[in-house]
């Protein structure tokens, strides 16, 4: 199916999420996950936290961006499959063939949970990195998905409605910004041109997320998906998602492996290896 026909697609599936979010830059999706998909992800994450090497900010970030009072658990893909479901929630994947080419892939996936008397993340939007003048068309696009409910208070992620359509002579005011309120298993859908940043948490309980981000098929993704998740791992995760990890030739040939694709190239290095033993290898 062409990118055309998919447009057309997704305007049939989500029409009113695909206008709010051409309007305002994002759109909240309630109910996206069932109480008891939050609850099993919460404990997960749990479990995490308890086992070895849960990774280098799962204690608190590294710099202010990351937030020293914010924990985050990275590559996810690769430390359960309790987690697999959140990059493929139907809505999100037809707002994706709406907003981003064919071929999209998940740029980075990883937890954030904001404790308290962390201070507000600095206003930015995802695709900065991306050195071509604004306004232009979404790069990539992105969801929070909260695990706990998002307040005002307790550090939800703040918005700025409209900013995606902003030239690269505006940038916003903190008084600009509005929080994301919404329950547990909801999420906020937005475009990497939006305007945003986490909340400062003035509560008393930590705000726990998932974040999914997407980029286009020809860009590199922010987290190296083929490294973080081990390659043993890639039979046990739905296809769809193997492909959006980049495990997939793109239209025409991105991203081929001795002309074939990159999985049937890891497929065939394991053979390799189950054949002559890694430790020779």
């Amino acid at each position: 199916m062409s990118s055309a026909s998919k447009r057309e697609e997704a305007m049939k599936k989500v029409g009113p999420l695909i206008e709010r979010t051409l309007e305002h830059g994002y759109v909240i999706i309630p109910d996206a996950f069932s109480a008891s998909e939050i609850r099993e992800a919460k404990e997960e994450l749990r479990r995490l936290a308890r086992e070895p090497g849960p990774g280098p900010a799962s204690a608190g970030g590294r710099n202010a961006f990351e937030g020293y009072q914010t924990r985050r658990v990275y590559a996810l893909l690769n430390k359960s499959r309790v987690f697999d479901k959140f990059p493929l929630h139907p809505d999100v994947l037809a707002l994706n063939d709406y907003f981003l080419d064919d071929g999209f892939l998940v740029t980075a996936f990883h937890s954030i949970d904001i404790q308290p008397r962390e201070e507000a993340q600095a206003l930015h939007h995802d695709d900065a990195y991306i050195k071509i003048p604004r306004p232009h068309p979404p790069y990539g696009t992105a969801v929070m998905v909260a695990l706990d409910d998002y307040t005002a208070t307790n550090g939800s992620t703040v918005v700025i409605p409209g900013s995606h359509a902003w030239d690269g002579s505006r940038a916003p005011s903190r008084a600009e910004a509005v929080p994301v309120v919404m329950p547990a298993g909801s999420l906020v859908y937005f475009l990497g041109t939006l305007w945003h940043g986490g909340g400062a948490n003035r509560s008393e309980r930590g705000r726990r997320a998932l974040t999914v981000q997407y980029c286009m098929s020809w860009m590199r993704q922010l987290e190296n998906q083929q490294l973080a998740v081990d390659w043993e791992r890639l039979g046990a995760i739905p296809p769809r998602l193997v492909e959006m990890m980049g495990y997939k030739v793109g239209s025409p040939f991105l991203g081929y492996c001795d002309g074939r694709s990159p999985r049937a190239r890891v497929a065939q290095v394991l053979e390799r290896w189950e054949g002559k033993g890694r430790s020779k290898m």
